[in-house]
């Protein structure tokens, strides 16, 4: 699929609107409309990673150089599943800055070779939409704000997840997070050098950019003056609940 065709634009558009609708339903039905659109939510992104590996198994294609959810788009789609089921602080910060700083990256210059209607085009955008649209229900519509100190500890654990997909990209002579080469189709690797200096370079910016959003966070309405709890009936009635 190439980057700016009609089919990517319309998948954006699509994702955009649902974001968008998800955070106003929020704001507007309070809990009665999150907590199922939650639900709903999750079962669209855990639809769509199972449907992905069985698309690859049916046709002959599953393999571990590929397929083992160690890319960063693999561990979103799973801590947004888990997020929207049980909205935990450090899995929802999770969301919030792998969808932001990551996913949305992704679905930018997606590493896409199928197009629509292939039930790859849908799977992808199923669960990279879905772990943005995530992103924006838990923390733009329910206001569940990155606590002080986020931005270190999701990086920490991010760090952590390299550390297991370059082992697995060792034992499986795949190319988990890109560590051994950069996408074939495209992305923001190609300005930050060559092997293996758009590693360092990318690490560098993920940390730069996981900053930048606590900062946002701060400025978020509802958050207090370190930008980290949230304020306000609507955020005590989302405690409440979980």
């Amino acid at each position: 699929m190439a980057d700016g065709s009609a089919e990517h634009l319309a998948a954006l558009a699509a994702i955009a609107a649902v974001s968008a609708l998800l955070v106003a339903g929020e704001r507007l039905g309070g809990p009665a409309f999150s907590h199922p659109a939650r639900l709903a939510l999750a079962a669209v992104i855990l639809a769509g990673f199972a449907g992905e590996q069985i698309a690859y198994a049916e046709r002959g294609l599953w393999s571990a150089r590929v397929n083992l959810p160690f890319q960063l788009s693999d561990a979103v789609t799973l801590v947004s599943v888990v997020a929207l089921w049980r909205p935990r602080p450090l899995l929802v910060e999770l969301v919030y800055y792998w969808a932001f700083a990551a996913t949305l990256q992704a679905l930018v210059t997606p590493d896409l070779r199928q197009a629509y209607p292939d039930v790859l085009y849908f799977t992808y955008f199923a669960t990279h939409g879905g772990a943005l649209a995530a992103a924006c229900l838990l923390v733009l519509g329910e206001r569940r704000l990155p606590r002080a100190g986020s931005a270190i500890r999701a990086y920490a654990v991010t760090a952590v997840f390299a550390v297991l997909a370059a082992v697995a990209t060792v034992a499986s002579g795949g190319n988990y997070l890109f560590l051994r080469r950069k996408p074939a189709g495209g992305s923001l690797l190609d300005v930050m050098g060559p092997w293996p200096v758009y590693i360092a370079a990318a690490a560098a910016l993920g940390l730069v950019l996981f900053l930048v959003l606590e900062l946002a966070a701060r400025h978020y309405p509802g958050a207090d003056a370190q930008g980290t709890a949230r304020t306000g009936r609507r955020a005590a009635g989302h405690d409440h609940r979980g």
